[in-house]
């Protein structure tokens, strides 16, 4: 069970070109986007999209194959696990944002 503790699997589908940066080991990071849909109907009866966007970051081999073969708009299947990391930006004021580490990744959809 302790493989359960932090694992995330989503599906859906890229919002821009992954951002690959080389790091001066060599080794790749790709950043993207992954957006999630939920479809619900509201108390009108209205059908009603909800879209969530989820920061995704893959290292290394995982990394390369998104730098080869994924692209804005492209359905994927995610997993990793949740990380929450901070620092400060030019004003001093302290951020934080929550992203997803991929451990796998799924091409899904067409060519």
């Amino acid at each position: 069970m302790s493989t359960l503790r932090n694992k995330v699997q989503l599906i859906g589908n890229l919002g821009n070109d992954p951002e690959i940066i080389t790091l001066d080991s060599g080794r790749k990071l790709a950043k993207f986007n992954v957006a999630t849909n939920e479809t619900y109907k509201n108390q009108k009866g209205e059908r009603v999209t909800d879209t969530q966007w989820h920061n995704v970051v893959a290292w290394g081999k995982t990394a390369e194959i998104v730098e080869t073969y994924v692209t804005k708009g492209k359905e994927v299947a995610v997993e990793g696990k949740l990380t929450t990391r901070s620092w400060e930006d030019k004003e001093g004021t302290k951020r934080y944002t929550t992203e997803i580490v991929c451990d796998e990744l799924l091409m899904l959809g067409g060519k």
